[in-house]
């Protein structure tokens, strides 16, 4: 049901700092893409019957949900808003909405100044991995006012998100940055379908203006240096690797480090015309 008519941005939140930049981009780009916004807390209800009142963590829930509706509608007074207390675990129930979805976000978990490590049990990287609609991670600080960026390999998932970015670029006013990584020792003969493809993505939205380069590197160390200057920048979930399971290196590394915030796009090349 990815990207149905109705299908709402959902925003998981919890009781961290970072809660309230997840619903800033939500609503942003819920706004944008003209969604209706859920707000999404999973309530431990274990933890709530081993406090002295299970009143207190319930009413904390409540408020939790109320200043960031509160949040929401004072950064987009029209945007529709409504909150959700669900039981269970987060990254379970967040899962579960993506199904019926447009876009689902949530929060880094601090993942991007984490240095070399590689934390493969984050809830974003669970999310990201299981999702069956777009996921935006969001980082702790705000990013510059730069293009959108976008790694495209030539694979289905790549397309995928280069149409999704070419319409988040739309709404946002932005320019797209196509990027196309060659790694060391391999032939490159693909700048043509590069500028083929960026070219298709781009006819629905003809006043986007794009450019498309191809550089020689590792694909992730690539991307993560041009994300230092994007507002938000885009990947396919898996890319050309279907081995490497249900994330790709690259959209791990873009996880793991890059400051801008990601959103990996998932649940959409199958409804690909073909040829697209």
């Amino acid at each position: 049901m990815t990207g149905s008519a109705g299908a709402p941005v959902v925003a998981g939140i919890g009781p961290t700092e970072q809660a309230m930049a997840v619903v800033r981009e939500a609503a942003r780009e819920a706004a944008a893409h003209g969604r209706d916004l859920t707000l999404l807390h999973a309530f431990n209800w274990e933890a709530a019957f081993a406090a002295p009142s299970v009143a207190g963590p319930r009413a904390e829930a409540d408020a939790l949900i109320a200043r960031a509706a509160a949040l929401a509608n004072q950064l987009e007074p029209a945007l529709p808003v409504r909150g959700e207390i669900v039981e269970g675990a987060p990254v379970a129930a967040l899962a579960r909405h993506s199904e019926s979805a447009f876009l689902v976000a949530i929060g880094d978990g601090g993942m991007a100044g984490c240095g070399n490590c590689v934390p493969a049990d984050s809830p974003a990287v669970q999310l990201a991995a299981r999702a069956g609609c777009p996921v935006l991670v969001v980082r702790p600080e705000p990013p510059p006012p730069g293009p959108v960026l976008v790694g495209v390999d030539g694979s289905a998932s790549s397309r995928a998100a280069l149409g999704f970015a070419f319409d988040c670029a739309a709404r946002r006013q932005a320019r797209i940055l196509a990027v196309r990584v060659v790694e060391p020792g391999r032939p490159d003969d693909g700048d043509e379908l590069l500028a083929e493809a960026v070219a298709r993505a781009g006819r629905p939205h003809p006043s986007v203006a794009a450019e498309c380069h191809t550089v020689r590197g590792d694909p992730g160390t690539v991307l993560i240096e041009q994300s230092r200057s994007a507002q938000i920048a885009l990947v396919g979930a898996r890319g050309d690797e279907p081995w490497r399971g249900m994330l790709g290196a690259v959209s791990q590394s873009l996880l793991y480090h890059s400051p801008a915030p990601i959103i990996v796009v998932r649940g959409l090349a199958s409804a690909l015309p073909d040829g697209a």
